[in-house]
């Protein structure tokens, strides 16, 4: 299977009016053409608006999968432009379910390895105005996911991801969706998963503090 970028978006700090508030978002993200380098802390000509939450080595670029946009767009009433989910990465194939925790790609002139799943939040509602938005997100498991660059360099559109290197065993990037939001508590897999060293250290902390409440 071919895994390869569909386009590549990136965009500034975006105040928008939503609900009578003004909301600050990077969510509003544009195509670009030509190669864009990928660093370390993020993507040449993207910056975030919430660096509390967003960003970061952990977080540097944002992929969302290509495959899932006609079921959005089926789920939403309408077909969906560029950048739906605010990704700096659409990519086709490369799903949740094909994604590992820890895989090392080589893309274009780029080291990249999969951190964490991205987590739905409510500048999803700004875009598309659906306020159960990140709940869907939740409920499939198909929320896209980071990238950390361990050698930065240019990407282009059409550059497929080699797998350079996987752990076995690690769980997919559904795998942790569908543990984060579980049915059912499961101590041994929330423990694996507070102990997962490839996965992002706020991940990490997260699931320790579900063990810990479990």
């Amino acid at each position: 299977m071919t895994y390869s970028i569909q386009s590549i978006q990136v965009g500034l700090p975006k105040t928008v009016d939503y609900k009578g508030k003004e909301v600050t978002t990077s969510i509003f993200k544009e195509p670009v053409t030509g190669p864009v380098k990928l660093m370390k802390t993020g993507v040449e000509g993207d910056q975030q608006a919430d660096l509390i939450n967003h960003g970061g080595v952990d977080k540097a670029v944002c992929v969302y999968p290509l495959d899932h946009y006609s079921y959005w767009g089926d789920k939403l009433g309408g077909s969906l432009g560029p950048a739906a989910f605010g990704e700096n990465l659409t990519v086709i194939a490369l799903t949740e379910e094909q994604a590992h925790i820890g895989d090392t790609f080589r893309v274009g002139e780029a080291l990249v390895q999969v951190s964490q799943p991205r987590m739905p939040c409510f500048k999803l509602n700004v875009k598309h105005g659906v306020t159960k938005f990140p709940l869907w997100i939740q409920e499939t498991g198909w929320s896209g996911y980071y990238l950390r660059v361990l050698e930065e360099g240019n990407v282009r559109v059409g550059d497929t991801f080699s797998l350079v290197d996987r752990v076995e065993g690690h769980p997919t990037v559904l795998e942790v969706n569908q543990l984060y939001y579980p049915k059912d508590i499961n101590k041994e897999q929330l423990r694996r998963m507070s102990q997962l060293p490839e996965l992002a250290d706020a991940w990490k902390k997260a699931f320790s503090k579900k063990l810990a409440n479990a």
